[in-house]
């Protein structure tokens, strides 16, 4: 009897530097901030301003950053996925399955994970960005990057991506299991709800046929034109969280962090927002940050310490923040449910 091929699954993160080494550190900001659909501006403009700039300036400060939260298995984020892929491959039929992972940047590279597959033989590749919501320079970029390196193949197996899961009922109710110590053991003043930001340019080049209008009326309900809307997709994932976690609506904040130059980017900014709360009154506030689904520095050094120091100095009491999904149960078995989905619900 024949061995029947696999279906290959390749989970994909952003990336982290090889170390905090301040080398290491400006090698992952030059390769990160060069791709195109991250900073989307044109080459030569890009190159001056990451190369002669960005890298050289940022990177000795970044990489103290890193070297808080740093531990003796290396960065958060790349253990944290290398613990969803080792807990994924136990819950799928390893007869059936083969899953690597990668990082969009540095290593383990997308060029690696689809090598790897390659030399299983797979039959089909089901490519998972690990953003909940889809934009340009994560999820685009991801998918972008992986028929690069399959068009040079000369046998190319199915492939498919999964573009966002936003909405996915287990992501959900990952995010509901891990907040749920906090919710039961406190009453927050206020809710936050902190994503990653980008420029609003990406957010108009995005449209469908100039349907943008940027403001809250225009991101307020999901339609089709604007599905693939960023900040849309960002404040539907707060309805549904909000709901799901039963929230006082009235309570809840949506906000956007990590602005990176003078370009105007999606509002509210979060740091805005944070003093805004605290002059307001409130004094013990909850942030999520639903844009990860992975620990990192955007969440544990910029949510977790520096909005912290933030809100302390505005007055504010008490700034809880809930974990990233990283590798709960629940979420691995979100995780199972959209490789399920993708091949046709085989089981």
């Amino acid at each position: 009897m024949s061995k029947q091929a696999k279906t290959g699954v390749l989970l994909v993160n952003l990336g982290t530097p090889d170390s905090t080494a301040v080398p290491h550190v400006r090698k992952y900001l030059r390769e990160f901030l060069m791709d195109g659909r991250v900073i989307d501006i044109p080459f030569l403009s890009r190159w001056l301003l990451v190369n002669c700039i960005i890298a050289p300036f940022r990177a000795p400060k970044s990489a103290a950053e890193y070297r808080k939260l740093w531990t003796d298995r290396g960065s958060p984020l790349l253990y944290h996925t290398e613990d969803l892929k080792d807990k994924l491959i136990g819950k799928l039929d390893g007869e059936q399955y083969q899953v690597e992972m990668a990082m969009r940047y540095q290593s383990p590279s997308i060029e690696q994970g689809l090598a790897a597959l390659q030399k299983g033989r797979v039959k089909k590749i089901i490519v998972i960005p690990l953003f909940p919501q889809y934009a340009s320079a994560t999820n685009g970029s991801v998918i972008e990057k992986v028929m690069e390196v399959v068009k040079e193949w000369q046998v190319i197996p199915a492939i498919s991506f999964v573009p966002k899961f936003v909405d996915h009922p287990l992501y959900l109710q990952a995010w509901k299991d891990i907040a749920a110590d906090f919710i039961q053991k406190e009453e927050y003043d206020a809710y936050l709800f902190s994503y990653h930001g980008i420029p609003e340019r990406q957010i108009h080049k995005a449209s469908c046929e100039g349907y943008c209008q940027l403001n809250d009326k225009c991101c307020a309900r999901q339609t089709p034109s604007n599905q693939y809307c960023y900040r849309a997709q960002c404040f539907y994932n707060t309805r549904l969280l909000t709901e799901k976690l039963g929230l006082p609506s009235d309570k809840v904040h949506t906000a956007f962090q990590s602005r990176l130059g003078k370009d105007p980017w999606i509002q509210p900014y979060t740091e805005d927002t944070i003093r805004q709360l605290a002059q307001n009154g409130a004094k013990k506030v909850l942030a999520f940050s639903p844009a990860f689904v992975a620990d990192c520095l955007e969440t544990t050094v910029e949510v977790g310490e520096e909005y912290k120091e933030v809100f302390e100095e505005e007055g504010g009491q008490q700034w809880d923040l809930v974990p990233c999904l990283n590798a709960h149960d629940t979420w691995v078995e979100c995780v199972k449910a959209l490789v399920m989905e993708q091949d046709g619900a085989r089981e």
